[in-house]
């Protein structure tokens, strides 16, 4: 994981079935130099079968880190964040970028559009990013979040 000064940042993808999704958001993930970790939660059908064999061989070929964990629970539990963020459209509150700076973040998107459930929503806080007022999927919302905080890297 690349140091943020004292601190990581941890991309996470939580709830999804849909093959190509799971994809272009590790491929976007994989790109960025803000973070080279990736954990997804929840992976079901036909991206549990095929989609994580690819994007484990995406991961082992860019030299970034790749997990999947059953649950989000899991992924808090054994990566230790200090903030653990729920991006999504429906929360009134947005994403402070600096708070990233500060302290061990884990920063989760949907991977359906349904949106997060009671039970995950209660294991972190619910954010949305600024000036997005709807929600526009994972992998637009992750290259927002990660061009937009490229300077993390650099102070």
């Amino acid at each position: 994981m690349y140091q943020l000064g004292n601190v990581e940042l941890l991309i996470g993808l939580h709830n999804t079935t849909s093959v190509q999704r799971l994809v272009d958001f590790a491929k976007l993930v994989f790109s960025s130099s803000v973070t080279r970790y990736l954990v997804v939660t929840k992976v079901g059908g036909v991206a549990a079968q095929s989609g994580v064999p690819e994007v484990n061989k995406l991961a082992i070929k860019s030299g970034k880190s790749f997990s999947v964990l059953p649950d989000l629970k899991d992924a808090i539990e054994l990566l230790r964040p200090s903030a653990v963020y729920l991006v999504t459209a429906q929360s009134s509150e947005t994403l402070d970028p600096v708070a990233l700076k500060r302290e061990r973040s884990l920063v989760v998107f949907n991977g359906v559009d349904s949106g997060f459930g009671k039970v995950d929503s209660s294991l972190g806080k619910p954010v949305r990013l600024e000036g997005l007022e709807v929600d526009v999927g994972p992998v637009a919302a992750g290259a927002l979040l990660l061009y937009c905080n490229k300077w993390l890297v650099q102070s």
